[in-house]
């Protein structure tokens, strides 16, 4: 299922967190799932990844500045229950922020489940950027967040 996830830099300090879950939890809004990076490590990947065309935009002291100040910082991704009320809340908040559509997926709290759905990713020909989880009881069914190459694709895929 197609879901949209928030993407936030918070800063990288004691209380933020709980200041961020407060904001939306006093407004009735529940986090489906979450994961919580150093910004330092983000910013090391989109580096990586646009390669040997930034170099030409700046220099590497600039880069290495930016990296540097980006480890102040937390990149939190996040699918809450009422994706429209959390976006106008954190911009009423001055909260940095993007949004990008997800594959959201329940699966079987048992061995193998993820390995059936990333199979199935790469029998399709898609790469996974990124995919996180939340836990549940061995009981009950747990949401997994991939962040695909082709989102287009995976919809049709995983309906």
């Amino acid at each position: 299922m197609v879901r949209t996830e928030i993407s936030l830099f918070m800063k990288n300090a004691p209380g933020e967190l709980g200041k961020f879950a407060d904001l939306l939890a006093g407004v009735g809004i529940n986090i489906d799932a979450l994961t919580i990076q150093d910004a330092s490590a983000y910013v090391q990947e989109l580096f990586k990844a646009r390669g040997k065309s930034l170099k030409r935009i700046a220099s590497a002291a600039s880069y290495n500045s930016m990296r540097k100040d980006s480890a102040e910082f937390a990149l939190i991704r996040v699918l809450v229950s009422d994706t429209d009320q959390a976006v106008d809340l954190l911009s009423q908040n001055d909260y940095v922020f993007d949004i990008m559509p997800v594959i959201a997926l329940q699966l079987e709290n048992k061995p193998g489940g993820l390995a059936r759905i990333a199979t199935q990713f790469g029998e399709e020909g898609i790469n996974i950027n990124y995919v996180y989880g939340s836990a549940s009881a061995s009981d009950e069914k747990y949401l997994f967040v991939f962040s695909p190459e082709d989102i287009d694709l995976a919809a049709k895929i995983f309906k």
